[in-house]
């Protein structure tokens, strides 16, 4: 399929945010959160630098394309602390998207721009986000302050 302002693109979802702004998930990644092998135990500075190998990811993906992260929650259940503090988990899967929506600008022509987002968020499950089962704090994005308009390539 070429990718022209004609010709229409499938995504792997509609999402509808709560400003009623509907976004087209173009591509999604999903990865274990920690993966198969934890070097140390999973602790903030574990979390922070995994968070922030994830964010250079996501501005791999599209490099002119604005990058969100939502911010996940942390859990410290009940264990000893180490020598880089207590434990503290974040949800299993680390997702990556690529989300896309008519422009910002009215006045731009649909057919000729679009505008996007990256966006990282952590899920208990590798599940892909639904109309109807889409995380609140991916369903609350702003996405007039956080996108970007861009002209379609063809």
């Amino acid at each position: 399929m070429h990718n022209r302002p004609s010709v229409p693109t499938m995504s792997l979802a509609r999402l509808v945010l709560t400003s009623g702004r509907t976004v087209a998930l173009a591509e999604l990644r999903l990865t274990p959160t920690y993966g198969t092998l934890l070097d140390a135990y999973p602790c903030r500075p574990v979390n922070d630098l995994r968070i922030k190998t994830l964010l250079h990811t996501a501005e791999r993906m599209s490099p002119t394309t604005p990058v969100h992260l939502i911010p996940p929650p942390r859990e410290y259940p009940d264990h000893y602390t180490g020598p880089y503090g207590p434990v503290e988990i974040l949800p299993r899967i680390a997702c990556v998207a690529r989300l896309s929506s008519p422009p910002l600008n009215p006045s731009k022509d649909p057919l000729l721009y679009h505008s996007t987002l990256t966006v990282l968020w952590f899920q208990p499950t590798p599940h892909i986000p639904t109309p109807h089962d889409t995380a609140p704090a991916l369903r609350d994005l702003d996405w007039l302050t956080l996108a970007r308009d861009h002209e379609v390539q063809p």
